[in-house]
């Protein structure tokens, strides 16, 4: 290789010498030639007996992640277990540990960092146990499980989150924020696994003839490539305010729990399951869509969010939710299954706070979706169904192919 590299370099000077006039400079018509973007850079701190490599995802602050939001991580980042923890591996002490992380190629705007260490738990508990797992690339693997640890940017003294605004200056350009810390903790170690559920019921539900439709929903235990092995599911009255009154959001009558139930209208002639009106899956309504007419009259103008009104059934979980004053129990209670009552009403909730009924029940395929307090979900169907499995690297799981089939 040494012998070649003086002919490599003359014939490098030969075409950099070999023109007699400057190449024309014209500006390109490709609009990423132009993009001005910045970056996020500082340091983790992590504070725990837990061992794996941090992930730091960058969400959008006007769209948070799970609960607060449907939001997905608009990039992320990975620094090594190797290079945040060092010579202490291989041991179970609690830090503090650094490193730095940094997010490039970011526009301005305003944002949130969220992250997880995503432990090997089988370094020191007995089975069953969790190796570092973290897979980007699919649902059924890109969230927290038991005994990884939750961090993000938060304030030092109130622990509030912090929203992280990318600035220009006065010629247009992105500023970089420097010095931003992420901080993980032991004391925000995930209690349990993500709620993978399967359901044995039919999948037709013809709301022109039925008012409600029951799902009974039961624990799917996965191994292997996904690892998921929920017990059962955690149960908790929503009680936000804390006056001792389980919550009634939309004052239907019934309490609200969590786990929530989600369900949600899927694209048609898409290849995946894709949520309708969200085509390139980054969690916001694409900007032009299918927009349904509404009980208040006609149309608004905006795609929809369309999810059907659904819910935990209260009957077999308010005795065990509720203690022996009638209050909602702070800790989360271990029931063994769920009934989830789906009925024949539609709204868009692309507005959350405010969910607009429509006028008719669109017909489709629909996604059920758990989501725990903890932000994890579960939604059927997933890239765990035969029929898409084998082309992504994954195993087949028939119970993962459910759809809700909507007449």
């Amino acid at each position: 290789m040494k012998r070649a590299l003086p002919f490599l370099a003359f014939t490098l000077a030969s075409l950099l010498s070999g023109g007699c006039d400057a190449p024309d400079v014209v500006p390109t018509a490709d609009g990423r030639q132009h993009t001005r973007s910045a970056r996020i850079e500082g340091s983790l701190v992590v504070q725990s007996r837990a061992r794996g490599n941090a992930i730091v995802f960058i969400y959008d602050a006007a769209n948070p992640p799970p609960p607060a939001g449907s939001g997905r991580p608009l990039a992320f980042t990975v620094v090594t277990a190797a290079e945040l923890f060092g010579a202490s591996m291989g041991d179970s002490s609690t830090g503090p540990f650094t490193a730095p992380f940094s997010l490039s190629l970011v526009e301005p705007g305003r944002y949130l960092l969220r992250g997880f260490i995503d432990a090997d738990t089988c370094r020191n508990i007995p089975q069953p146990c969790h190796v570092s797992d973290f897979n980007p690339w699919y649902g059924v693997t890109s969230e927290p499980n038991a005994g990884d640890v939750g961090g993000g940017a938060v304030d030092p003294i109130t622990s509030a989150t912090r929203v992280l605004e990318v600035t220009t200056n006065a010629d247009g350009w992105p500023q970089p924020l420097s010095g931003v810390s992420v901080s993980f903790a032991d004391s925000a170690t995930v209690p349990f696994d993500r709620p993978a559920f399967q359901t044995a019921d039919p999948r037709e539900f013809n709301t022109a003839t039925t008012p409600m439709k029951t799902l009974t929903l039961t624990p799917q235990v996965l191994t292997g490539a996904v690892d998921q092995r929920p017990p059962g599911f955690w149960v908790q009255l929503i009680d936000a305010n804390k006056d001792g009154v389980p919550d009634d959001a939309n004052g239907d009558g019934v309490p609200d729990f969590w786990p929530r139930v989600i369900v949600r209208k899927l694209a048609e002639g898409v290849t995946g399951y894709v949520d309708e009106n969200d085509l390139n899956r980054d969690g916001v309504v694409d900007e032009e869509g299918v927009d349904y007419a509404r009980v208040s009259g006609g149309k608004d103008g905006k795609p929809d969010v369309t999810v059907l009104a659904a819910g935990l059934s209260p009957d077999p979980l308010l005795a065990a939710l509720l203690d022996e004053q009638g209050k909602p129990r702070p800790q989360p209670v271990f029931v063994p299954q769920l009934v989830v009552a789906i009925r024949a009403l539609a709204l868009d909730a692309r507005d959350p706070a405010a969910p607009a009924p429509l006028a008719a029940v669109p017909p489709g395929r629909y996604s059920v979706t758990l989501l725990q307090s903890t932000g994890q979900t579960w939604r059927l169907p997933n890239e765990l169904d035969p029929a898409l499995a084998e082309a992504v690297g994954l195993p087949g799981v028939q119970s993962q192919a459910f759809v809700l089939e909507v007449r």
